[in-house]
């Protein structure tokens, strides 16, 4: 199973991934070993995410989402019924 993410970061910026183990990459993102940017940007939260079973699947819907801006991606989360 393959998740695409998005995280909220303290800041309020947003941060769009994906992996094999949420809670492992989540936890990676809190203690500084996950992206660089969210290095620099503390994790707060998992705010969205969707199972895919192929990784290719996954991957392409991970780069759907980067293109949106910070506007779309909150309306996106908002339509989900997940408060940001």
């Amino acid at each position: 199973m393959w998740f695409v993410y998005i995280i909220k970061c303290k800041d309020g910026t947003l941060y769009t991934g994906f992996t094999d183990d949420l809670e492992k990459r989540f936890e990676a993102h809190k203690n500084g070993k996950g992206a660089k940017y969210t290095r620099s940007h503390k994790p707060e939260k998992v705010v969205f995410f969707e199972k895919h079973v192929k990784k290719v699947v996954a991957l392409k819907r991970e780069r759907e989402l980067k293109k949106l801006t910070r506007e779309e991606k909150l309306k996106f989360i908002l339509s989900k019924n997940k408060p940001v």
